[in-house]
C-alpha cells in the first residue's frame, strides 16, 4: 500500500513563520499608520488558515478506518485542496478589485516601509513554499499549500519592484497595475488546482491514471474473457481506488483447480494494478459468463 510522505514538520515551520510575520506586519502597520500593510496582514491571515486546513487534512487522512468512515478520512485532503484553490482565487479577486479601483483613483504608496516589509515577505513566503516543493507534484493537497505560498512570494516581489518604480518615477498607478498583472498570473496558475481538486471531489478518475489503459490491461490478463462496471476514483489526493467485474471464460485457461485459478487471477490483477497504475485499493469481483449482474450505472463509453 502506498503511504504518502508526511509534511507535518513543514506545516509547523510554515505556520510559525507566517504567524510571526503576520504579527510583525500588523504591528508595523499600526505604528506607521499604513492601511496597505494592515490589509496585507489580513491577506497573510488567509495564508495561515490555508496552511492550517491543509495540515489538518493531512492528519485526518492518516486516521484509521472506522465503522462509520470505512475508508477513513482520506478525502479530507481533497476538500482541503479544493478549499485552498477557492480561498486563493477569492483573495486574488479581492486584490484585483482593489487594484482596478486604485488605477481609477491612484493613492499615495508608503514607499520604503512597504518595500521593506514586502522584502521580508519574499523570504518568509518563499521559504515556506520550498518546504512543500518536493511533494507538490504527487499530492494535490501539498500542491495547494505550495501554490498559495509561492503566489504570495511572487506578489511580495512585485510589491518591492513596484514600490521602487513608484519612488523613482512618482507614478502611483504603477503599484496597482503590477498588482493586477500578478493577480492574472495567480489565477492562471491556480486554475489547474481548482479543476483537478474539483474533479477529485466529484470522484473523477485521477489524472495520473488512464482509464482506457487500465481497461486494456485487464482485458489482456490470462483468465479474463470480458469485464464490466469498471470504476476508478480517488480516496485522497495520493491514493486511488477501483472496482471491476471480471468475467471468466467457459474453458479454464489457467492450471490447477478452479479455486487455485481464481486465486492466481486475483493475485495477477491486484499486483498489476499496483505496479502499473499505482492503484492500491482495488476491489475485484470474478464471475462466470452466465452471471452478468451490474451496478446499474451508465457505462462511460456510452456517455
Amino acid at each position: 500500500m502506498h503511504t504518502p510522505a508526511s509534511f507535518g514538520r513543514a506545516f509547523a515551520i510554515g505556520i510559525t513563520l507566517n504567524v510571526v510575520y503576520l504579527a510583525a506586519e500588523a504591528l508595523w502597520g499600526v505604528l506607521s499608520h499604513s492601511l496597505a500593510l494592515l490589509a496585507d496582514a489580513g491577506h497573510n491571515l488567509s495564508d495561515v488558515l490555508a496552511l492550517a486546513a491543509a495540515w489538518l487534512a493531512e492528519v485526518l487522512s492518516k486516521r484509521s478506518p472506522s465503522a462509520r468512515f470505512t475508508y477513513g478520512l482520506r478525502r479530507s485532503s481533497i476538500l482541503a485542496a479544493l478549499a485552498n484553490a477557492v480561498i486563493l482565487l477569492l483573495v486574488t479577486g479581492g486584490v484585483a478589485w482593489e487594484s482596478i479601483g486604485r488605477l481609477m483613483a491612484p493613492t499615495p504608496v508608503a514607499g520604503k516601509t512597504v518595500m521593506i516589509v514586502a522584502a521580508i515577505g519574499i523570504v518568509v513566503n518563499g521559504a515556506t513554499a520550498l518546504l512543500f516543493a518536493s511533494g507538490q507534484k504527487n499530492d494535490l493537497n501539498i500542491r495547494g499549500a505550495f501554490l498559495h505560498m509561492l503566489s504570495d512570494a511572487v506578489t511580495s516581489a512585485a510589491v518591492v519592484v513596484a514600490g521602487g518604480l513608484v519612488l523613482a518615477t512618482g507614478l502611483t498607478w504603477i503599484d496597482p497595475a503590477v498588482s493586477l498583472a500578478i493577480s492574472v498570473l495567480v489565477v492562471l496558475t491556480t486554475w489547474g488546482l481548482l479543476r483537478d481538486s474539483l474533479d477529485l471531489a466529484l470522484d473523477g478518475v485521477p489524472r495520473t491514471v488512464d482509464y482506457t489503459k487500465v481497461e486494456a490491461y485487464l482485458r489482456t490478463v490470462p483468465g479474463v474473457a470480458d469485464l464490466h462496471d469498471l470504476h476508478i476514483w480517488p480516496l485522497s489526493t495520493t491514493e486511488t481506488a477501483m472496482t471491476v467485474h471480471l468475467v471468466r471464460p467457459q474453458t479454464q485457461p489457467l492450471a490447477g483447480t478452479p479455486e487455485e485459478a481464481q486465486t492466481t487471477l486475483l493475485h495477477t490483477v491486484v499486483e498489476g494494478l499496483r505496479t502499473r497504475f499505482n492503484i492500491a485499493h482495488p476491489t475485484v469481483q470474478i464471475e462466470e459468463s452466465t452471471y452478468m449482474a451490474t451496478c446499474h450505472l451508465t457505462d462511460p463509453h456510452t456517455v
